[in-house]
C-alpha cells in the first residue's frame, strides 16, 4: 500500500520526480488541493476569536471544519490516486495477443479514473468555501485567500488532465464521454468559483 502523503516535502518530490509511475499528476493535483484547503483553514484560525470579525464567529467555524474536512479528503486522495493508478501501469505490460487484455485494461483505465474524479469534486467543494472567506476573513490574511484559489483551480485541471489521459483510451465511448462531461462541468465550475475569489482578493490588494 502507498504511503507518499507521510513522506517529507523534499521525499516526495524526489519521488515524484523519478521514472517511478507513482506518484504522478493525480498524487499532486491531490497534494495541491489539500495545501488549497489548509491555507483556507489557516485564515479561518486566524480570524477566529478577533474583536473585529465576531459577527462571522459562528460561519468562520464553520468553514474551519469544512476546510479542514476537505483538506483531509484530499491528502488521503493522494496515496489512493496512487493505488489506482498501479494496476494500470502493470496491465500495459500485458502481451497485446492475451485475449483478456482488452478486458483488463478497460477495467484499469476506469479504476484510474476514480481518484482524479474525486480530486476534482474536493477542489470544487473547497472552491465554494472561498468567496465567503475573502468577505469574513481577516484581512491581513486575504492574500491567503487568494493562494487558496489558485491551488484549488490547480487541483481541479490537474485532475481533469488525469481523467482525459484514461477516458481516451476506453473502447467504451459512452462511458468515457458521460464521464468527461462530467469532469468538465466540475473543471468550469470550480474554475469560475476560484478565479472569483482570487478576482476578489486581487481587488482588495490593489
Amino acid at each position: 500500500m502507498s504511503d507518499f502523503v507521510n513522506k517529507t516535502c523534499v521525499e516526495f518530490s524526489e519521488q515524484l520526480a523519478s521514472s517511478a509511475p507513482i506518484p504522478g499528476g493525480g498524487g499532486a493535483a491531490a497534494l495541491v488541493g489539500a495545501l488549497g484547503a489548509a491555507l483556507a483553514s489557516m485564515v479561518s484560525n486566524l480570524t477566529i476569536g478577533k474583536k473585529k470579525y465576531a459577527a462571522y464567529e459562528d460561519e468562520l467555524k464553520q468553514l474551519l471544519e469544512k476546510s479542514e474536512t476537505m483538506r483531509k479528503e484530499l491528502l488521503s486522495l493522494v496515496d489512493k490516486d496512487a493505488e489506482a493508478f498501479e494496476p494500470l501501469s502493470k496491465a500495459y505490460s500485458i502481451p497485446k495477443d492475451d485475449p483478456d487484455r482488452e478486458r483488463i485494461m478497460e477495467d484499469c483505465l476506469r479504476l484510474a479514473c476514480t481518484v482524479p474524479m474525486d480530486i476534482l469534486r474536493a477542489a470544487d467543494k473547497t472552491a465554494m468555501l472561498l468567496p465567503e472567506l475573502v468577505e469574513k476573513g481577516s484581512s491581513y490574511a486575504i492574500s491567503d485567500v487568494g493562494c487558496a484559489a489558485a491551488c484549488c483551480k490547480a487541483a481541479a485541471q490537474s485532475a481533469c488532465l488525469n481523467v482525459y489521459i484514461n477516458t481516451k483510451l476506453m473502447k467504451d465511448k459512452d462511458y468515457a464521454a458521460a464521464l468527461e462531461k462530467e469532469a468538465e462541468e466540475l473543471v468550469q465550475r470550480c474554475n469560475s468559483t476560484a478565479d472569483e475569489a482570487y478576482n476578489s482578493v486581487l481587488a482588495k490588494l490593489k
